[in-house]
């Protein structure tokens, strides 16, 4: 008894010992990633300017001041043609023929166990580099992200890690990149955390934070420790203030919500006028340059816009006029398959929101009011958080751009609502609204998640019962009393399947001894049933049969050659 006990006790030493060596192995790779990705942002954001710069004439990022000095055919021609690019771009060279962002490694995350690919991680990078220097009205953060991750993804698989360590490394890259861009470590964490890998497990704390400082410290060495906006001070004058601002956390809610709901307004206007997947882009971007001879401010990231937001560069009229214009511009942008992230544009309706809420309220209670550039800093939190399902990576970042820890406060409330509001209204954030689009959900779980990794050439059925094109009613009827579930596969002399017949298809006919010979299988069959391909996913296959009221669907090789290798049940499903 003492033996096995003290065996007991060392395999338990033994264990401590492991965990504590993978976690050092992990702390290292998320220094690594962090570097990667810190990198890979600092490259990105050259990228872009240089783009920009190519275009426009100025890699400054106070884009707008230049374009007014700009001629309009050179405001309509610039995006317009850099939409045309990155059109041809994403048909040739993308997955899926479209841009790849923050759904796409939310869904690696919780539905491929950290699986990506660098590769389009990369070329998505590069199209959205190109495309925001061009001019689209979107966000840089997003596709850093994407990258951020996917550079995550690359190591993990290399270094063949199990699917913990592989759901952390993504983390440590979406970290990195998130606090490369803001210049704000503890967002960066947070955000990895509560958008990427949607928990706050321990072990993946530690590393992630490591990433996080890692891609900050690179940027502040390369840019210096300024700070994405140019904040001037605020404080909260009153507490009574603060049914203002859940107000405030209201409205934006809505906005998010409007904005959400345009993209597949947009979407399906773009289907239905049958514009080529590849020339959306360059629709939008004439859009674009057309709205910009009135409102440069729209063009690009919009950084320098935000920032005259906040020291109260414009009035109301104008400020509700950018809301509108912006959120137009997003929609259409990312309707008509733009590359850019979400993040950006958020800030900046946010921005623009919250200023004209500001100067309202503060024209009503002017003793009571903190200014509205108090109000733009919380409207861009609400909005954001909205947005991002991230109320408190975004409520942190805030904290870390001003300091101001009142003002973090109004933050958190009207960014608590408006994400409330979002989830309520919308039925989560628009990363979720995006994999939604694509018939996935987070809130689904290991289950499903199983179901996608699970093939149909795994469960399905080889005894079935086949019959020729020219089958004759008398063979049918044989055939049919005696195959299993009482079904038919029609098959030509290639294999290829024709349809199906069952009991139901044929009804009384099936034993009508008056009907000849003259009567065949493929006229009676039932033609282009719906069928799985043996690497469909079995959640596929339950989804499809609950469409269609299928117990049983036949599986073909490929879609051209249609030749038929089994069936699946719905109870084996």
């Amino acid at each position: 008894m003492a033996e096995k006990l003290f065996k007991s006790n060392q395999l338990l030493s033994q264990l401590r010992r492991l965990v504590k060596s993978e976690q050092l192995v992990l702390s290292i790779l998320a220094l690594v990633v962090g570097a990667m990705a810190g990198g890979g942002t600092i490259v990105f954001r050259e990228g872009l300017l240089f783009f920009q710069a190519l275009v426009y004439g100025t890699g400054d990022e106070a884009l707008h001041h230049y374009l007014v000095d700009l001629p309009f055919w050179h405001l309509m021609a610039a995006p317009t043609l850099g939409g045309l690019f990155v059109g041809i771009f994403i048909y040739k060279f993308l997955p899926e023929k479209r841009p790849h962002g923050v759904a796409d490694l939310i869904d690696a995350v919780a539905f491929h166990d950290a699986r990506m690919s660098s590769r389009c991680g990369i070329k998505s990078a590069f199209v959205s580099a190109v495309s925001l220097g061009a001019g689209s009205s979107l966000g840089r953060e997003g596709p850093v992200a994407h990258m951020g991750a996917s550079f995550g993804a690359w190591l993990a698989r290399i270094l063949h890690l199990r699917r913990g360590a592989s759901r952390t490394l993504l983390g440590c890259g979406v970290a990195s990149a998130v606090a490369a861009s803001f210049n704000a470590p503890l967002a960066g964490a947070l955000f990895a955390h509560e958008v990427a890998l949607g928990h706050y497990a321990l072990t993946a704390f530690a590393p992630i934070v490591l990433a996080s400082v890692t891609g900050t410290i690179i940027t502040r060495l390369y840019y210096g420790a300024d700070v994405a906006f140019l904040l001037p001070a605020h404080e909260i004058q009153s507490f009574l203030e603060f049914p203002a601002f859940i107000l405030l956390g209201i409205t934006a809610g809505i906005t998010a919500i409007c904005v959400t709901r345009a993209i597949p307004v947009v979407q399906k206007a773009a289907k239905a006028s049958k514009i080529p997947l590849w020339l959306r882009p360059a629709v939008a971007g004439l859009v674009i340059g057309v709205v910009a001879i009135q409102f440069p401010q729209i063009v690009g990231v919009g950084y320098s816009a935000m920032n005259d937001a906040l020291y109260g560069a414009y009035d109301w009229s104008f400020l509700m006029q950018l809301l509108f214009i912006k959120a137009a511009m997003v929609a259409i942008c990312i309707g008509m398959g733009f590359a850019g992230g979400i993040f950006s544009p958020a800030l900046f309706l946010g921005a623009m929101l919250g200023g004209a809420f500001g100067i309202t309220a503060t024209a009503v209670f002017p003793d009571l009011s903190s200014g509205y550039g108090a109000y733009t800093l919380i409207g861009m939190g609400a909005v954001a958080a909205a947005m991002l399902g991230a109320p408190i990576s975004t409520t942190l970042m805030m904290f870390e751009l001003t300091g101001d820890y009142a003002l973090t406060i109004a933050v958190m409330v009207a960014s608590v609502i408006a994400s409330v509001i979002m989830d309520q209204f919308q039925g989560g954030s628009f990363f979720a609204w995006q994999l939604k689009c694509r018939g996935l959900s987070t809130r689904w779980g290991r289950e499903v998640n199983l179901l996608r990794m699970m093939k149909v050439a795994d469960i399905m059925k080889a005894e079935y019962e086949t019959v020729p094109l020219v089958e004759g009613m008398p063979g049918i009827r044989e055939k049919l009393i005696n195959a299993p579930y009482s079904e038919l596969f029609v098959v030509d002399d290639d294999g290829r399947l024709h349809g199906t017949i069952t009991l139901a298809d044929l009804r009384h006919a099936a034993f009508d001894p008056t009907m000849g010979e003259e009567v065949t299988a493929g006229q009676v069959a039932r033609s282009k049933p719906p069928v799985l391909l043996r690497t469909d996913s079995i959640e596929k296959a339950v989804r499809l049969m609950e469409q269609t009221g299928e117990e049983h669907l036949p599986v073909i090789n490929n879609d051209e050659e249609r030749l038929m290798v089994g069936f699946v049940h719905e109870k084996d499903a």
